[in-house]
């Protein structure tokens, strides 16, 4: 009388009395196996036919036998589960696939390959792999971060000499060359943008950072029809300054302060609360007769289809309707359906 046991690899036998007496076969000496009904005396049987005797087989409590196959009798019943473990274990093949994995090894090595790889030391052995190549990965990663920043610094020290190169050298060089320079220190960003660390802190910092912001968004104001709402500007400044980026209060303490330094740009506030940078040279009256045009020539128009018509931002667009609406040349149609905007014809028609 013993109990039976199951493994990935074996079918074990261990007495019930004596628990250091266990016999071992492994599954990949199994050619079938099958079920044997119980009679009448006579329990239920799992028969399992096994492959000859390999000549190099170990030394075991028999070294031969004159039948093929062992028949493993279940008296108290579980010969149902026994046989549908079984079958499952032997269809997985999992012998097999040690084989593939370790071909330089013996017959004998792969066994006790199969013995050490189950159980807590294998697991175990998996978790250490596991975790070192855990370890590879974030060293390789944080090898590749070193790099850029390594990179970056480079870039900054290269636009700083570029930037030097046209301050030494401005009268000898061209309006066309200086023109291209400044066309790759705006590809590179900002060749020394104003932080805290450089101009200290508060209202010199904000006086400091507003004279860069005036050189930087002249252009992009101009491209734009002359203004940009605070988010456009906020974005724009930011990837032109790399790392060293802006918080979004000291952007706009920064920009309200364009007025008092006599810049060539201003901070407005709409009576939404949206908040635009524009340059000083902005005309609030041509922008009224565009979007006036635009919405007499469609007939009606709503803040999006303005701001696709026009090419600016829809936020924008909705604030120009709305200042023509304010002086009475427009007027809305506020329904389910959204805001739309028609021309004022009490203005035009008697």
């Amino acid at each position: 009388m013993g109990v039976a046991l199951l493994s990935t690899h074996r079918l074990i036998w261990r007495d019930q009395k004596n628990s250091e007496c266990c016999i071992a076969i492994p599954l990949s000496q199994v050619v079938f196996f099958e079920e044997q009904a119980a009679g009448i005396g006579k329990s239920a049987k799992i028969i399992v036919h096994l492959h000859p005797v390999p000549a190099n087989k170990e030394s075991g409590p028999y070294q031969t036998s004159k039948f093929p196959y062992i028949k493993l009798s279940f008296r108290e019943h579980g010969q149902i589960e026994f046989f549908r473990r079984l079958s499952e274990v032997m269809a997985m093949k999992q012998w097999e696939r040690m084989a593939v994995s370790e071909p330089g090894r013996t017959n004998s090595g792969l066994q006790a390959g199969r013995v050490r790889a189950v159980g807590i030391v294998g697991i175990e052995r998996k978790l250490e792999e596991k975790r070192k190549e855990t370890d590879k990965n974030i060293s390789e990663a944080f090898e590749d971060l070193s790099k850029l920043i390594e990179k970056a610094k480079e870039m900054v020290e290269l636009s700083k000499s570029i930037a030097n190169k046209i301050k030494d050298k401005q009268g000898d060089i061209t309006e066309d060359e200086t023109i291209r320079f400044k066309s790759y220190l705006l590809s590179m960003g900002i060749a020394n943008p104003v932080t805290r660390e450089t101009h200290g802190s508060g209202t010199q910092y904000h006086m400091q950072l507003a004279n860069q912001l005036a050189q930087i968004l002249q252009t992009p104001l101009e491209e734009h029809g002359g203004i940009m709402s605070l988010t456009e500007v906020y974005c724009l400044v930011n990837r032109a300054r790399g790392m060293e980026l802006l918080s979004p209060e000291d952007l706009v303490n920064a920009c309200k302060m364009f007025e008092a330094r006599k810049l060539p740009l201003r901070l407005r506030i709409f009576d939404s609360g949206v908040m635009v940078v524009e340059l000083q040279s902005y005309n609030e009256e041509e922008m009224i007769t565009s979007a006036l045009d635009s919405v007499s020539e469609k007939g009606s128009l709503t803040a999006e289809e303005f701001a696709k018509l026009v090419g600016i931002s829809v936020l924008l667009a909705k604030e120009r309707l709305l200042m023509a609406e304010k002086i009475g040349r427009l007027c809305r149609d506020d329904s389910v359906e959204g805001l739309r905007f028609y021309p004022n014809l009490f203005l035009t028609q008697n």
